[in-house]
């Protein structure tokens, strides 16, 4: 066992030692604390969070076995108030003492500090939990109807308390369920004929089914059910209180026969109730109010147009197509009433982003129809944004960014919106050239977007997309410029895209054409940003080659060095060296080695692509702990000029590449997939897990992948024990300050827990590695060879805290390189595993 471990386990026992006698601290002579509660079904222990969840009295929370809140609480005195006043107030002559060396105010103020402050010790720490014999009757009978609400209609519920020493107690609950009783036959007695003839249509999609166990939920979801389906057929009035089960067991062996009971609609008077049967209704009229506000409510319409049987008004002159708004809204003139209408038109409408949210009023007619009236209260047509940004990094000493934004919306009259963001910095770098200003990096930019709220094509799409599923298009631009940073560069991306959402778990995304170029400016500084390449090329020209004297000069010290302006010429005399590649193998790979990898690196890249992503999320709100996310995506670069050039007779380049516009686009297949779960495991306890599998493969008019789409590992949202770039790829022994690849496989998992109020704690494992595969790389370890390869994938763990600010999480995780592929295959396990090598991350929300 390594000492660091050894140490922590010490502290830990010493800890306990300690705290053990203090729990019962606050505990009174004739009570006790409640330190565990079992439960046993049917002779079985049950330790599940759905059973745990149903006792009324809990023990106490423990973190490492030891129960630290409590031992907080138990730190506060009391009475504190009346200590300090029969202490300080009500003892003269400490009273003078302390007035001597301080004023009577200091002293007030002193007293008051302690008294917040034993306050912040009983708010932050947890009461102990005392055993309340009522409270467990309680839980019991809890218990009892948990299992009756489940079928088992027999079953007996017993506790017994058992009483420790030193004022603890442990309390055992015992149920014995008996026989479940399972549903036999299924009728129903319906008043309305309506409904009635709709109740045959779904009756075959009941949740309560034939020879399924009794679930008292079961029959909750049916009541909704039966509502949603009858509200959406029509029937306006219903409503869950109108369906009710009528449940026979008596003589029936253990089975359950079911009437589902549905009632005439209730009228009711001041004086009396009248049953009538039900009606489905229809809608007669919409009316839609374009730029409704309190004040103009009562003042003459000015403007209004019909349009597919919609009525739109409006108080000044009308500003919408009257289509835009149209297709937001799912309510139909003429069409039976469907309560899922009303709920779509709700979301699509805030959809728009260009509405308060709006007020949807239905009026009921004499004859069976539905009056709806849509409010709409426009936003701004203009809104700008302003944000501004100071911050330093390993490049820069300090840096100043303006991000100033100007959003249009319904810049067409069809509810679309414009956004123009600007993007304009300065800072100040670490290592400046002679002669530069102060400020000497600089970036500025334009991002342009504007979202069509349908899906923006020649064809018709409604069949294969319909507008339920909230379709939208966007187009962007966008161009930026850096200098002085790195290599300098200029970047140009366009993009047309659509979204749609199924339903309200799935979210689809189609890129129809994502175009990017990036053009670097400063290729002759690569050598200083890339400052591991030169030391490599360095010693190899002072320690194996025999350089030229002409390529070396001395330092200020007067050691030789390698003149780094002539870097790229000491690579092509090497390389040219016929001679030194059979003498020295190794070194000539080596330098080969740092060629491709700045000519990759400097290259300009064209990428032309198209993707689809989908998204499956399982999170009911922002709240849910227990929930699933599956992405996938699936991108393609480069095929439709490729197929174009071969067909055109295009010339391949040097490098046998065809080119567009004199730069070589890239051509690749790229896909990903990302799994999320998380259980909740109760009181704040969550374990959380993600997995990751990404492959990008080159071909055709490529042999690598741009930098931009390759894969990288380490940082605070992927493995926490490495920094990010600086994991693999592979076991290769590699120092570059940049690594990437094109294969990716990530698992991660993490428990987290609450310490105290909005403090959260957590304890982490992070796996997986990057690798080069089919493309043009060949360093040793770095490829994925085989199966054989995953013994390379990297183990690191740790433990962090979080904050909840609830609008965001700040979080700090340590992380140790617990399996470390960059050593040898039996001596990979804790070599670095202590806190002079950890990887201190600090982020915003949770990693995953």
């Amino acid at each position: 066992m390594k000492p660091q471990l050894l140490k922590i386990l010490v502290l830990i026992i010493i800890s306990r030692s300690l705290f053990s006698c203090d729990a019962t601290k606050r505990v009174a002579e004739d009570e006790y604390l409640l330190t565990k509660n079992s439960v046993t079904i049917n002779d079985k222990k049950d330790n599940s969070v759905a059973i745990n969840s149903l006792l009324h009295q809990k023990p106490n929370r423990k973190i490492a076995g030891i129960p630290l809140r409590l031992h907080i609480y138990n730190l506060a005195r009391p009475n504190i108030d009346s200590i300090l006043e029969e202490k300080i107030y009500n003892n003269p002559k400490k009273l003078a003492r302390k007035t001597k060396k301080l004023s009577r105010k200091q002293v007030d103020r002193e007293v008051e500090a302690r008294i917040n402050f034993n306050k912040w010790l009983k708010r932050t720490g947890e009461p102990p939990t005392i055993v309340d014999e009522s409270l467990t009757k309680k839980s019991a009978k809890r218990l009892q109807d948990y299992y009756i609400n489940n079928g088992w209609f027999n079953v007996e519920t017993t506790y017994d308390i058992d009483i420790n020493e030193n004022h603890r107690a442990e309390i055992e609950y015992n149920v014995e369920t008996g026989r479940p009783f399972v549903l036999d036959s299924i009728s129903a007695t319906i008043k309305s004929p309506v409904v009635e003839s709709l109740y045959k249509k779904i009756k075959n999609d009941a949740v309560i089914k034939k020879g399924e166990q009794y679930r008292t939920s079961n029959f909750d979801q049916e009541r909704e059910r039966i509502s949603s389906e009858l509200r959406n057929a029509g029937v306006y009035h219903f409503n869950q209180d109108y369906v009710g089960f009528e449940i026979d067991t008596i003589g029936t062996n253990g089975n359950v026969n079911v009437d589902v009971k549905i009632q005439n609609r209730a009228i009711r008077t001041p004086d009396s109730v009248r049953r009538v049967p039900f009606q489905i209704y229809k809608i007669r009229d919409v009316n839609i109010i374009t730029d409704y506000t309190f004040e103009n409510r009562g003042k003459p319409f000015q403007d209004s147009i019909r349009y597919n049987s919609y009525k739109l008004y409006s108080y000044n002159k009308m500003r919408y197509q009257p289509k835009a708004l149209t297709d937001a809204v799912f309510i139909t003139p003429g069409e039976v009433f469907k309560d899922i209408d009303r709920t779509r038109t709700y979301r699509h409408l805030n959809e728009l982003r260009t509405f308060k949210y709006p007020n949807i009023e239905q009026i009921e007619n004499n004859d069976y129809t539905l009056t709806d009236t849509i409010r709409l209260t426009p936003l701004k047509k203009f809104s700008l944004g302003f944000s501004t940004d100071v911050s330093t990094s390993n490049i820069q000493t300090v840096g100043l960014a303006l991000n100033p934004s100007l959003l249009i919306r319904n810049i067409f009259r069809g509810a679309e919106t414009l956004q123009i963001s600007a993007v304009g910095s300065i800072g100040s770098s670490k290592e400046p050239k002679e002669g530069d200003p102060f400020f000497d990096i600089n970036e500025y930019g334009l991002d342009v977007k504007l979202t069509i709220p349908r899906l923006f094509s020649p064809f018709y799409t409604e069949n294969i997309i319909p507008k339920y599923m909230l379709p939208s298009t966007r187009i962007s631009l966008a161009a930026t410029s850096q200098t002085n940073i790195g290599l300098d560069k200029q970047t140009f991306s366009g993009a047309f895209n659509y979204n749609w959402f199924p339903n309200e778990k799935v979210t689809n995304k189609l890129d129809v054409f994502n175009v990017q170029y990036v053009k670097n400016l400063n290729i002759d500084n690569y050598f200083n940003v890339y400052s591991t390449s030169f030391g490599n090329l360095q010693d190899i020209a002072l320690n194996s080659y025999n350089t030229p004297s002409e390529f070396i000069l001395a330092d200020a010290n007067g050691n030789p060095i390698l003149d780094k302006s002539r870097s790229n010429d000491f690579i092509n005399l090497v390389l040219d060296d016929s001679g030194y590649a059979s003498s020295n193998p190794n070194e000539y790979k080596d330098v080969n080695g740092i060629k491709e990898r700045k000519d990759r690196l400097t290259e300009n890249n064209l990428i032309i692509s198209s993707s689809f992503s989908l998204i499956y999320d399982e999170r009911t709100n922002l709240f849910d702990e227990d929930f699933s996310i599956f992405r996938s995506k699936l991108e393609l670069a480069g095929n439709l000029f490729a197929t174009a050039s071969s067909l055109l007779g295009f010339q391949k380049n040097s490098n046998d590449r065809f080119e567009l516009f004199d730069v070589a686009y890239s051509q690749y297949v790229k896909t990903e997939f990302e799994y999320t779960k998380h259980w909740d495991l109760g009181k704040k306890n969550v374990l959380a897990m993600r997995s990751f599998f990404g492959i990008a493969i080159p071909y055709g008019n490529s042999n690598s992948i741009p930098f931009a789409k390759s894969f990288f590992a380490g940082g605070p949202n992927d493995n926490r024990a490495w920094t990010a770039y600086s994991l693999g790829p592979g076991s290769s022994d590699t120092t570059n300050e940049f690594n990437e690849a094109n294969l990716k496989l990530t698992l991660s998992a993490e428990q987290r827990f609450n310490i105290f109020e909005d403090l959260n704690g957590a304890i982490f494992v992070d796996a997986g590695n990057i690798w080069n595969v089919l493309d043009n790389t060949n360093t040793e370890g770095a490829v994925f060879n085989s199966f054989n390869s995953l013994k390379d994938i990297a183990i690191g763990s740790g433990f962090g805290l979080r904050y909840d600010f609830s609008f965001f999480v700040f979080r700090f995780d340590i992380g140790f390189k617990t399996y470390d592929p960059f050593y040898e295959v039996n001596n990979r396990w804790f070599n670095d595993y202590n806190f002079s090598n950890a990887v201190y991350n600090i982020g915003i929300n949770y990693p995953f």
